[in-house]
């Protein structure tokens, strides 16, 4: 364990610092010297590898007591521990205050030494073990995860950014499969929040009577088979964030609860009589149009408003077909990995292929498929023999193809103005010259999404 640790002495007494320097050096450490505070800086600052620094009190050019906070800002997942030849209980205090692992008197305390830099350093070595999974997590879950260089996701990423560092509820609004909760999750792990709980659930896996306590959780005897207390999974979020997948599906009852959560931070548990604080930031999803939905009576307006503080629409698979081929190589990189084959070329019109179909279930289908084709691959190519038939015989027109008629150039103009207002549909129906009622109907005449 200790091999690679990395122990920095700060000490103007050279006998002494030496002598330090060998017994901590028999224990397997790695050592450096200073015999001055500035020495000692300069040191730290070109080693980001040091881990602990053992430093006197009294030096030339200063104290070391004083300059434990700079050290620590030079190197934050580092111990510092300090050693003096006349100690005080007061200048002991002040050392821990300001955030050293320990305190020795030279002579007094030499036996324990060796002891407390062990424990320093599977200290620093469990902090560095920490930091390195959440880089993990960022990596794994953050936006670089998201795949694709078209200018109407880079857009939507650059959204969602913004509202990532804030703890602003978002409303993620887009179809089925184009991945709402991959940028829930990005927006979780870009924010102050990253080192809490992310909790997802989806609205419509839990029957209405049941997900009320899911959501909030249960007094034991609230119900028939509540035995026991049960936390809920806005608890369970505590100081993170809860992701609520599918809003459309909770019921009106539900809703109010959910609208009190977001107002007051607290809601009571299925049978209780008091109120639970929480501090929870809420990343809502839908595939459906809520604002109609609450128009139409099946869902609160209130709520509705009080989600969308922050509205991003998802764009699906057939509104960003540039970023097809970068997504199947990206699927084909970890199944092929998964499966331990090795996949080192696409044939032209298996891309082809792709590029052309309607992609209704989005990037959850695109990924189906490309499993799918790992699978059935017996050499180091994908050709088109490995695709499904409702994939090959896919009916969506080619691009190139789709201006022979006039209704076909209409949709294809209103689809790119949609693309250069950003979603804002007013601002389009302003564009194309049209009214806002007219856009929506012709919307929904060419099966634009919404």
């Amino acid at each position: 364990m200790n091999s690679k640790a990395h122990i920095l002495i700060i000490d103007d007494e050279d006998k002494l610092r030496q002598l330090f320097s060998r017994i901590i050096e028999l224990e397997g450490y790695c050592v450096s010297q200073a015999s001055t505070l500035k020495q000692g800086l300069k040191i730290l600052g070109q080693n980001p590898d040091i881990d602990i620094v053992l430093t006197d009190v009294k030096l030339p050019d200063g104290n070391g007591i004083e300059h434990i906070e700079e050290i620590k800002k030079l190197n934050p997942l580092g111990e510092v521990m300090v050693m003096t030849a006349f100690g005080s209980i007061h200048d002991g205090v002040r050392a821990m205050k300001l955030g050293a692992f320990d305190y020795f008197t030279k002579g007094d305390d030499n036996d324990q030494i060796i002891p407390a830099l062990n424990r320093a350093a599977e200290k620093v070595r469990l902090q560095k073990r920490i930091q390195e999974l959440e880089t993990r997590l960022e990596t794994r879950h953050g936006f670089d995860n998201i795949i694709g260089e078209s200018a109407i996701i880079k857009d939507t990423i650059a959204l969602a950014k913004k509202v990532a560092p804030t703890d602003s509820t978002v409303l993620l609004e887009g179809a089925t499969g184009v991945g709402k909760e991959l940028f829930a999750q990005a927006i979780h792990f870009s924010s102050p929040r990253k080192n809490n709980a992310f909790v997802a659930v989806n609205c419509s896996s839990f029957a209405k009577d049941i997900l009320e306590s899911e959501l909030f959780g249960h007094k034991k005897g609230a119900f028939t088979g509540a035995i026991t207390d049960k936390k809920g999974l806005f608890e369970e979020a505590h100081e993170g964030t809860i992701f609520l997948d599918e809003m459309g599906e909770m019921n009106l009852d539900l809703q109010a609860k959910l609208l009190r959560v977001l107002e007051t931070q607290s809601f009571i548990k299925v049978g209780d009589t008091k109120s639970t604080r929480v501090n929870v930031r809420v990343i809502a999803a839908t595939n459906r149009d809520l604002k109609k939905e609450s128009e139409q009576g099946n869902f609160r307006l209130d709520l509705y408003y009080r989600l969308s503080i922050f509205k991003i629409n998802i764009p699906s698979l057939r509104e960003r077909k540039e970023d097809i081929e970068a997504l199947a190589h990206h699927f084909i990189g970890i199944y092929a990995n998964k499966l331990k084959k090795r996949i080192s070329a696409i044939d032209k019109d298996f891309l082809k292929v792709l590029k052309k179909n309607d992609w209704k279930g989005n990037i959850r289908e695109l990924k189906n498929c490309i499993e799918r084709a790992v699978i059935l691959a017996d050499n180091d190519r994908l050709s088109t023999d490995l695709l499904a038939h409702d994939i090959l015989n896919c009916e969506a027109p080619d691009p190139d193809d789709s201006l022979t008629s006039l209704a076909a150039m209409e949709k294809h103009h209103i689809q790119k103005i949609l693309r250069l207002a950003k979603g804002n549909k007013t601002k389009a129906a302003e564009l194309l010259g049209i009214g806002l009622t007219t856009l929506y109907r012709k919307m929904e005449e060419y099966g634009i999404e919404k």
